[in-house]
């Protein structure tokens, strides 16, 4: 089944317009389940346009209770959408790739989140004519504040990265990349969100030493990390100035921050995302 299996269905084809979408999810877990809510906040895509496929009804729950459609058939969501999210796991895909690729038309633009996969092989496994994208989000999608990169395949044009881009910008920052930096943005910024809630765990932890009540403390981290993050992104200034800006000789901050050097937090910090993206990188030969 190519085009006709639209018809099939007698599902509108859509057009290039977000609003106007039929949007499908093979696999509807917590990656999956982060950007579909940044999309409805977002109001891009009507729930109702929505359809997610999983193996149980584990995850479709959630699904359901934001107002999407569900099935347990992949080959559903393909004939049913023209948009279609790869959200599997990455030793899941090639058997959901075999599984559907028989219903993949010229018409369908094929975006996968899948980490470890890469747009050779999304290829590979996909008729020649498929649109291919391969999209690396992260979970503040959630809160549209996500930072997400994505890369074309041969067959993808300026309308569908257009389009996608367009969606994806109401979860967050979203940037178009060449497919190598992929790895590096999951070991930065995929992976990376957990290394800033493990330090603001830590900066609170510190004001409960002091003191502070915990959950006041908690409070204060978070909104001390947005407040940083927003200067670094609408001043534009390099993080070693604005951190200069703070310094003032013998105060509070020098002190503190010689501290940081002597745990060797940048380097470590370092570590952590080299240490992500090669794993990414493993992942991808595995």
């Amino acid at each position: 089944i190519r085009d006709e299996g639209v018809a099939l269905w007698a599902w509108p084809r859509v057009a290039m317009e977000a609003s106007d979408l039929w949007v499908g999810f093979v696999g509807a877990g917590r990656m999956a389940g982060g950007l579909v809510r940044g999309l409805l906040q977002a109001g891009k895509v009507p729930a109702s346009n929505i359809l997610a496929s999983a193996p149980s009804d584990k995850n479709l729950d959630a699904w359901r209770e934001l107002g999407c459609r569900t099935t347990h058939c992949n080959l559903e969501v393909v004939h049913r959408s023209t948009l279609v999210f790869l959200a599997t796991k990455p030793h899941i895909l090639p058997g959901v790739l075999e599984e559907i690729r028989p219903a993949v038309g010229s018409h369908h633009i094929v975006v996968s989140l899948v980490a470890g996969v890469t747009i050779q092989t999304l290829q590979r496994l996909l008729p020649p004519w498929t649109k291919v994208l391969r999209i690396m989000p992260n979970l503040p999608c959630v809160v549209q504040a996500g930072a997400m990169v994505f890369s074309r395949g041969s067959n993808a044009g300026d309308e569908e990265a257009a389009l996608l881009k367009s969606l994806l910008s109401s979860c967050g920052l979203c940037e178009e990349v060449p497919e190598s930096y992929i790895d590096i943005h999951t070991g930065l910024s995929g992976s990376g969100v957990a290394y800033v809630y493990l330090f603001a765990e830590a900066l609170a932890e510190g004001a409960v030493k002091m003191g502070m009540p915990g959950a006041l403390a908690s409070r204060i981290a978070a909104q001390t990390l947005l407040g940083a993050a927003k200067m670094l992104l609408e001043t534009g200034e390099h993080p070693a100035k604005l951190r200069g800006d703070v310094c003032t000789p013998g105060g509070t901050t020098i002190y503190a921050l010689h501290q940081l050097e002597k745990g060797a937090l940048r380097a470590t910090v370092m570590d952590a995302v080299e240490a992500a993206t090669n794993r990414a990188c493993d992942m991808a030969k595995d």
